[in-house]
């Protein structure tokens, strides 16, 4: 089986793996499958409103999944696109309350802002990566949490007047849409959504059509084979990291600048930097592949919304996720059971 075709078989099987396996967990719950996955789609894409909420959710899921696959994809692995994501957040929000320009530069400045945040947060472990061998999921996991407190700081004393969340970003750093307001009943969804397309063919023709990308994906395979070959491991290792980093900052600068429009204390992690973890496996580290998992993964949050009023509770489609993402984790298993069917056909 050829690997364009295997990336999008396996993740598909585990999809409907993962759905028959929460209806199984609904049935024994005692629940109503059928009600509950009807709710559900209804929820996602139901009408105009819904389904802006599923593409507003889907623009972070984006971002996060391509930071991970960006790291996935030159060997490395990225667990800090959390954290990425609160600096990046918060880098956007400040440009973006902190300025008055025009939105033709403003807007921009805070994006890109948001952007060079995320890749420093990731520059750290990567250059720790590089020079010192120190493992980046160690160095990531620590400094989602020294995000964490960090822009909570920044948030309370320095962006507020120690209040719990700052005041809005100026109109001319936002992203709302008032078109697509009108267009899905006035959801949530704003002009994030574009970036986030045109990242993933960013992502796309750099690790594809490029040299560097070509040097990244070498390092990922073989770091001695690549160093035999004279690249430079060391400067690739950390421009990966950053280049994640980068997506990870964009995807808090949807939530800084769009969704929520200002920065606030987090009591927890928002859980889309994890999430991202999920959405670049679904999407087997692929842009496109991406693209259609931050897609389904946003239905399912947005549809889970619904389900209570079919008495089944939200919750369960936190399990059709982890089934979801066991089934993926089980490719070997996958590719096996689809080798010997086609045995069998013969």
């Amino acid at each position: 089986m050829s690997n364009r075709l295997s990336n999008f078989l396996i993740p598909a099987i585990a999809v409907i793996l993962g759905l028959l396996a929460g209806a199984i967990v609904m049935l024994i719950s005692g629940y109503n499958p059928i009600a509950g996955y009807g709710a559900l789609i209804e929820g996602a894409v139901g009408d105009s409103y819904y389904l802006g909420e599923t593409l507003r959710q889907m623009t972070p899921y984006i971002f996060a999944g391509l930071a991970v696959a960006f790291a996935f994809r030159t060997g490395l692995f990225n667990i800090g696109v959390e954290g990425q994501l609160l600096v990046g957040w918060i880098a956007a929000v400040w440009v973006g309350i902190s300025f008055e320009l025009p939105k033709i530069i403003h807007l921009p400045l805070a994006i890109i802002a948001a952007g060079i945040a995320g890749a420093i947060w990731g520059f750290v472990p990567g250059f720790l990566k590089a020079r010192l061998r120190v493992h980046e999921v160690i160095v990531t996991i620590m400094m989602n949490y020294i995000a964490l407190h960090v822009t909570n700081y920044f948030t309370r004393h320095v962006l507020s007047d120690h209040r719990d969340s700052t005041p809005r970003v100026n109109e001319t750093a936002s992203l709302a849409s008032p078109y697509f307001e009108q267009i899905t009943e006035y959801s949530t969804l704003h002009y994030g959504v574009f970036i986030a397309l045109f990242s993933a063919l960013v992502m796309w023709f750099i690790v594809e059509k490029t040299k560097t990308g070509f040097e990244l994906r070498s390092v990922g395979l073989n770091q001695h084979a690549s160093e035999y070959a004279g690249m430079n491991v060391n400067r690739n290792i950390i421009a990966s990291m950053m280049i994640s980093g980068a997506f990870a900052g964009l995807a808090g600068a949807m939530e800084g600048l769009g969704t929520f429009g200002n920065a606030f204390i987090h009591t927890a992690f928002s859980g889309v930097g994890f999430d991202g973890i999920a959405v670049a496996l679904l999407g087997s580290n692929t842009a496109i592949g991406v693209v259609l998992s931050a897609f389904l993964f946003g239905g399912l949050k947005v549809g889970a919304l619904k389900m209570p009023i079919a008495n089944v509770p939200e919750e369960l489609v936190e399990i059709v996720i982890a089934f979801i993402i066991f089934f993926v984790a089980s490719s070997y298993f996958i590719k096996w059971v689809i080798a010997r069917f086609k045995r069998s056909v013969k």
